[in-house]
């Protein structure tokens, strides 16, 4: 082989080498949990940093004089990263933090009391602490580490006996959660987490809201789990609303050629925000509308305004009226589905990048657009069933 072709060869084999180890090297950094990314990493690792830090230090000046333990367990570090990087996993919420290592720690302190061989008792106190744990909803891994450590915590754990579990695994616990609450005020997390509220039924009656009513409903997220066999560390309710915004989310991008711009209407009816509510009034009757785009003197839309915003006193458009929904006009249409099935919004202004009114979608231009898409689907349907009868020759 001629040196130059060599030459290229090893220059290749180097080249790949080099990207196959940057590949590697990157993959190391993916997050393993769907959603995390880099910014919730540090976060989390400022997080249990502060919080462990504050618990140890605590105990450390307040009651490291009183008792002979540790004042600081190894389960909490196992705590700290579900209470610092999973905020809002099941098993990282107060009461199964508190409650688990407790409760998993005077399990522990019973079998070493009644059990004289270690490893047995050891073996028996995590299966134990996991069935207790189960049975008060307190299930929270670190939990088994409790449990563990006061069966082979050595002499001073066993002197402290049932006091072990209040302290340190109790006051540690509660330490450790005080000090995620507060950290979680400024992350940009919820703790303790709390799944999204149901929307309710603007129209004050029984029913719920149009949202809730169509796609998956918490009797089929049920089903699907018990389909599976296994557990998922997720509420219920959150996987819920996961799966409806993963059914919107598909839809718009399989619709996401059609654009407000192309359904929106352009000949909108306005109301300045200076003007008397009676003027509002009158335009709504005799155009037939829900609500009015309220725009200012430079043609700006500033809120909108319907029968129930007059209701109320006010001596200008400006003193009752709501704020506005907007969207750009090349936004997917389908994208307008969720604030325009909320019940209160009936229509979604679309501007330009300086706030102009171009025009509005109504519910009404959305049906429209559900039934062309759905009749777009149908014909393709039909079609693929029709090839699909031709015989092959």
């Amino acid at each position: 082989m001629p040196k130059e072709k060599r030459s290229i060869l090893r220059s290749l084999v180097v080249v790949l080498s080099k990207k196959h180890r940057n590949r590697r090297r990157i993959a190391l950094f993916n997050p393993i949990l769907p959603g995390a990314n880099l910014r919730d990493r540090i976060i989390a690792c400022c997080g249990a940093l502060l919080g462990i830090a504050a618990t140890g230090l605590l105990c450390h000046f307040a009651l490291s004089s009183m008792v002979s333990v540790p004042v600081l367990i190894a389960p909490m570090g196992a705590s700290a990263v579900l209470l610092f990087a999973v905020p809002t996993s099941p098993l990282a919420q107060p009461w199964p933090i508190i409650g688990g290592n407790t409760l998993s720690a005077v399990v522990g302190i019973l079998v070493s009391a009644l059990v004289p061989d270690p490893m047995l008792a050891g073996a028996l106190a995590v299966a134990l602490a996991i069935a207790t744990m189960s049975m008060t909803r307190c299930l929270h891994p670190p939990g088994g580490a409790a449990a563990l450590t006061a069966v082979l915590g050595g002499p001073a754990v066993a002197s402290a006996g049932l006091g072990f579990a209040l302290f340190p695994v109790a006051v540690n616990s509660i330490l450790l959660v005080t000090a995620g609450w507060l950290f979680h005020r400024f992350s940009g997390h919820s703790y303790p987490h709390r799944p999204a509220a149901k929307p309710a039924n603007p129209h004050r009656t029984n029913d719920v809201s149009a949202p809730a009513r169509g796609g998956v409903t918490p009797d089929d997220v049920e089903e699907a789990i018990q389909g599976f066999g296994e557990a998922f560390d997720v509420n219920p309710d959150d996987l819920k609303d996961l799966l409806l915004k993963a059914e919107r989310v598909a839809l718009e991008r399989l619709n996401a050629h059609i654009a407000c711009s192309e359904v929106m209407s352009r000949d909108v009816v306005t109301v300045s925000a200076d003007a008397h509510p009676d003027v509002a009034r009158t335009k709504l009757v005799q155009h037939s509308f829900r609500t009015l785009p309220v725009v200012d003197a430079r043609g700006t839309v500033v809120g909108a305004v319907g029968h129930e915003q007059l209701a109320k006193a006010g001596a200008r458009v400006a003193d009752v009226m709501e704020p506005a929904v907007f969207e750009r006009p090349e936004t997917p249409a389908f994208r307008l589905l969720g604030p325009l099935s909320d019940g209160r919004t009936h229509e979604v202004m679309i501007v330009d990048s300086k706030g102009t009114l171009l025009g509005v979608v109504t519910q009404t231009d959305l049906l429209m657009v559900l039934a062309r898409a759905a009749l777009a689907r149908s014909e393709e349907a039909q079609k693929g069933a029709g090839l699909s009868m031709i015989p092959n020759r």
